[in-house]
């Protein structure tokens, strides 16, 4: 049989293979989704958690084991990222509202690495399953996995504003984002606000939402203006 040779521009060749490999870093890989603040290896790994029973009631079981499903199932990536992303999603000094609740080294604020998956547990916080409540009820859709064998949700549900909340950081091609993360009850009022004056002032979600709550602490040192304006343009 002889091979599909076809006369191309090098320009237009170029082009279609360099927007192919653009989008797929963009939707697949480094930035999150708007509707449920996780970029995939996150959605991934709290989704086999879930299928491994791992609630906030239920029994620890080994971080490789969580690995391990996630690699096997869903995620075909090195394990030692996967485990990185899992490892940070427990970290409360990193995530404001962690994720995963872990069992032995974590690591520190100080840099000193977490302990090998094959040491560690975990298992979600209450968080996460606020993330995936209703993912049985056909509240969103579902793709097949890389190898055809399963399927896997194409967002969670989200009963939490987990991308305003959590925050996330993001290099892709041609695109990057660094949202911070912000106080949960502070989101939760300006989001009943904007439900009643879906119109509202960005000065006066301000007023509701004085500016980002990361989970070390810290002082806001920007006046207002300049807190309205980095709100008000997504730059600041």
């Amino acid at each position: 049989m002889l091979p599909d040779i076809r006369d191309t521009s090098l320009a237009e060749a170029l082009s279609e293979r360099y927007l192919a490999y653009a989008m797929s870093t963009i939707m697949s890989r480094s930035l999150p989704d708007v509707r449920d603040g996780l970029k995939p290896v996150h959605r991934r790994l709290l989704f086999a958690m879930r299928q491994l029973r791992l609630s906030p009631d239920d029994a620890f079981k080994k971080s490789a084991r969580v690995v391990g499903d996630v690699m096997g199932k869903f995620h075909p990536h090195g394990d030692s990222a996967i485990y990185d992303a899992m490892v940070r999603l427990a970290q409360d000094f990193a995530v404001r509202y962690p994720l995963v609740d872990g069992q032995g080294n974590f690591g520190n604020i100080d840099g000193d690495n977490a302990a090998a998956m094959r040491y560690t547990e975990a298992r979600m916080t209450a968080v996460a399953e606020l993330l995936l409540r209703g993912i049985d009820e056909d509240a969103v859709d579902f793709r097949q996995t890389y190898d055809g064998e399963g399927s896997e949700p194409l967002v969670l549900p989200a009963a939490f504003p987990n991308l305003l909340a959590n925050g996330s950081q993001g290099i892709a091609v041609g695109m990057a984002t660094n949202i911070p993360p912000h106080n949960v009850e502070e989101l939760c009022d300006a989001l009943l606000h904007l439900i009643k004056y879906p119109e509202a002032r960005i000065e006066t979600l301000v007023d509701m939402i004085p500016g980002p709550d990361f989970p070390t602490g810290g002082m806001l040192v920007e006046d207002r203006a300049a807190v309205i304006e980095a709100y008000r343009t997504g730059r600041g």
